[in-house]
């Protein structure tokens, strides 16, 4: 009989999309969920957390992932459809806008006991409203991202620097 290890039988990389599809912009994240269950990336484990991500702790928790990359439209200030890698340890801090029913920085928190590093993605939303469309500039945002992480250089994407913020 084998036993299990812990450290192979981990997941290596999972994506945690969020947002709501009903508001607009903020649907990026179950975009990108949706454009990876329809041609899956090798590596890649996506987690669909939709507009309530804190449902999928439990789930998060049981793969163990070396790497966990959180996606979220997120207002940064920036012009709509642009991309960034936030610190985690930021987000509290910066009172990022947030249509979630927990903040972001209360579930990366949480699951940090459990994923080796926290990475948050942000795009830069222009419509956020009940029933309105994805803009062209957010769902070309979706597209260039996914493309991101089927080339493996989403490390790339800039760090967002807020001046007089913890970034």
């Amino acid at each position: 009989m084998t036993k299990a290890n812990p450290d192979t039988d981990r997941t290596a990389k999972v994506l945690l999309c969020v947002g709501n599809s009903m508001m607009g912009d903020d649907g990026a994240g179950p975009l990108l969920a949706q454009q990876l269950a329809d041609r899956p990336i090798y590596g890649w484990q996506v987690v669909d957390g939709g507009s309530a991500p804190e449902t999928e702790t439990v789930h998060i928790r049981a793969l163990a992932p070396r790497v966990l990359v959180v996606v979220d439209a997120t207002e940064m200030g920036l012009n709509p459809g642009e991309i960034r890698q936030i610190d985690p340890d930021c987000i509290g801090e910066m009172m990022l806008m947030s249509t979630h029913s927990m903040p972001l920085n209360y579930l990366i928190d949480d699951l940090r006991e459990a994923v080796d590093e926290v990475v948050m993605i942000g795009i830069q939303p222009d419509i956020v409203g009940f029933c309105y469309p994805m803009t062209p500039a957010v769902s070309q945002a979706v597209a260039a991202l996914y493309q991101m992480f089927a080339d493996n250089n989403w490390r790339q994407i800039p760090q967002l620097s807020v001046e007089g913020e913890c970034c």
